[in-house]
Formats: structure tokens, C-alpha cells, sequence
């Protein structure tokens, strides 16, 4: 399949007064033509920002360290804010999380939606306007005529987000970021937004990056699925192998967090303790003061990425050849028990 993005090494800071936080740490990932990648972790895990990062919209005291984004072999790490404005909203779009705060109250949606396409399409008024409309029909709003016409406060949170849908497809982009797109929606909105993400897709072949906190979210939208915690993908594979064959104790966390309808009212679990500051990361294994199976090497050298086949790698000790035999926890009853139990 071919390869429309390649991020290599990439290493974010945000100086503060306090001093650097490490928000990015050496982050490694690609996307392939037409694929859903979904990134996965924790909040304050590096997940926006990486994202953030390949269309450089950071805040001013964010820099990049280290790293390339290859998008169609230009590195956009390098290229100048002009030569980014071409591509960004054109070639790479993104939803952002809070439809409302992402939209103009004082300008109609349809001139909001008809500003890309006469900006990166060269379009005319008119032409824009009747794209536009179909636009505004695609993402499934009725009497897209009328809607058209009126502002953000005159729709509901669902129908504002499917709104900057619209607007982020419509200089039909290469890739599409979304960035927790569903999380200020309840779940039956929730629902309709991701089945009309996978019905957009199909239909425009679009590649999609899917940022969220929830793995439930992504189970039967991902193609593959990239794990981060502490600035660092530490688990990647597909869909199946993530949610069926997951190998890192925070995946393990994740997947144990996820309310089922099977347990009761006091046997939800979470992982223990919180994530570090990463103005000064932990030695070895950031995940290790957290993980029940941490080794003591956990404490003194940082793992690397072990193959475990052809699509899925994940870095923890635990999958060296002379690490002992740990099976993934599962929750039953409020209580952990091994998976061969």
C-alpha cells in the first residue's frame, strides 16, 4: 500500500517557565493511502501534539527538537509557513474537538465552508457555493439550502461537528486528522459522527488519523491502531492484534478500563497512579511505576521495539527471550486473573 505520510523520530518541547517539557519523545509512525490509523493513550500522552505537529499549528512556545514528517517526500518540518499554507486545510485537514470553538459565530456555515474552496480551488463564488451545499448534504444535514444560510448557534452539537466535517472535506484532502472529534458529543450522536467518518471514507478514499483516549472508540473504525504514552508510541499493530493479542501492560490498562455491560456497578478498573512529568522523564520504562509486572530492568534501561510479527511491535521488556512468562491480566469479578485461568 502505498505511503502518504512517514513521521521519523519526531521530538516536540513547550519551554515554560518550570522548564522543557519533552511532550514528543522520538515518535516513529506511517500512513498508508485510503488506511485509518487511530492513536491511543491517556491525556497528556503527546497525542495532539504530535498530530499538531505535522501541520505545525503548535502554540508559540512549542518546537520541534528532532524528527521529519514526510508527506508525498517533502519533509514539512522544513518548509516555510507560505509554502504550509498550501498544504494545510488542502492536502491535510483537520476536526478538531469542540465543534463550537472551531467555528466563526459571527459568519454564516456556508461562506465558513465556501472559504477553503475558493482560497486552495480557486473557485468561483458560485461555484464554491454550490459545492458547498453539497457539502453540507454529504455529511447527512437536511435542507442544506436553508442551512446554508444560518449560523453555528442555530445547530445542535452534532450537526455543528458534522459541519466542520464538511468544511475540513472540502478541498478533498489527502489526509484527514481527527482530533477527538466525538469526545464533547453524547454517545448516540457519537455513534452517527463515526459511521458517517467510515461512509465518508469509503466514498472519498480519504486516509484518516482518529486521536482519541477511548480504545472503544476506534474498535470497529481503525485499520490499525498506534498506542502512546509519556510522548512515545510504545505498542502498533492492527485493529485484530491490539484488541485480541495486546502485549504492553498499558494496553493491557487500557483494554482492562474499557465498561463493559458484563460488570458491576464497583468492578470497573483503572490503572493505578498517574503519568510522569515529562519535564523530567523516568529512567527506563515510563510506564514502569504503574505496571504490577514491571521488571528491574524497567527501572534502568528504556526498552525497544520488539517485532512480534510483520504488522505489530510493542517495547517492553516482557517480550525479550529471557523475560519470565507474564499472561495480560484480565478483570473478572473486580479482580485480575491471568487470561489461561
Amino acid at each position: 500500500m502505498e505511503k502518504l505520510l512517514e513521521v521519523k523520530n519526531l521530538c516536540v518541547n513547550f519551554k515554560t517557565f518550570g522548564g522543557e517539557v519533552q511532550a514528543v519523545r522520538g515518535v516513529t509512525f506511517d500512513l498508508h493511502k485510503g488506511e485509518t490509523l487511530a492513536i491511543v493513550g491517556e491525556s497528556g500522552s503527546g497525542k495532539s501534539v504530535a498530530c499538531k505537529t505535522i501541520v505545525r499549528i503548535l502554540s508559540s512556545n512549542g518546537y520541534i527538537k528532532n524528527g521529519e514528517v514526510l508527506f508525498e517526500g517533502k519533509n514539512l518540518t522544513k518548509l516555510s509557513e507560505k509554502d504550509m499554507e498550501s498544504i494545510r486545510g488542502k492536502d491535510i485537514a483537520m476536526i478538531f474537538q469542540d465543534p463550537m470553538t472551531s467555528l466563526n459565530p459571527t459568519m454564516t456555515i456556508g461562506k465558513q465552508i465556501m472559504e477553503g474552496i475558493i482560497k486552495h480551488q480557486g473557485a468561483s463564488k458560485e461555484e464554491a457555493r454550490t459545492k458547498a451545499i453539497e457539502l453540507i448534504d454529504l455529511v447527512g444535514i437536511t435542507f442544506p439550502e436553508k442551512r446554508f444560510k444560518q449560523y453555528p448557534h442555530q445547530f445542535s452539537g452534532g450537526m455543528r461537528q458534522r459541519i466542520v466535517i464538511a468544511i475540513a472535506l472540502a478541498c478533498n484532502p489527502k489526509i484527514l486528522i481527527a482530533d477527538e472529534p466525538t469526545t464533547a458529543l453524547d454517545v448516540t450522536i457519537q455513534a452517527q459522527i463515526l459511521e458517517l467518518m467510515k461512509d465518508i471514507q469509503k466514498k472519498t478514499g480519504v486516509a484518516v488519523i482518529f486521536i482519541t483516549h477511548d480504545l472503544g472508540v476506534v474498535a470497529n473504525m481503525a485499520d490499525r491502531v498506534a498506542v502512546m504514552y509519556a510522548g512515545k508510541i510504545i505498542e502498533v499493530g492492527t485493529s485484530s492484534d491490539i484488541f485480541y493479542d495486546p502485549r504492553h501492560p498499558y494496553t493491557w490498562g487500557l483494554l482492562g478500563s474499557m465498561p463493559s455491560l458484563d460488570i458491576g456497578d464497583n468492578d470497573l478498573y483503572s490503572i493505578p497512579g498517574t503519568p510522569p512529568d515529562l519535564m523530567n522523564p523516568p529512567v527506563g520504562d515510563a510506564f514502569a511505576l504503574r505496571n504490577s509486572q514491571a521488571l528491574k530492568i524497567d527501572s534502568i534501561a528504556e526498552p525497544p521495539m520488539f517485532k512480534i510479527s510483520d504488522t505489530h511491535s510493542a517495547a517492553t521488556w516482557l517480550l525479550h527471550p529471557m523475560a519470565p512468562k507474564i499472561e495480560r491480566p484480565i478483570n473478572v469479578g473486580g479482580k485480575k486473573v491471568a487470561s489461561g485461568e
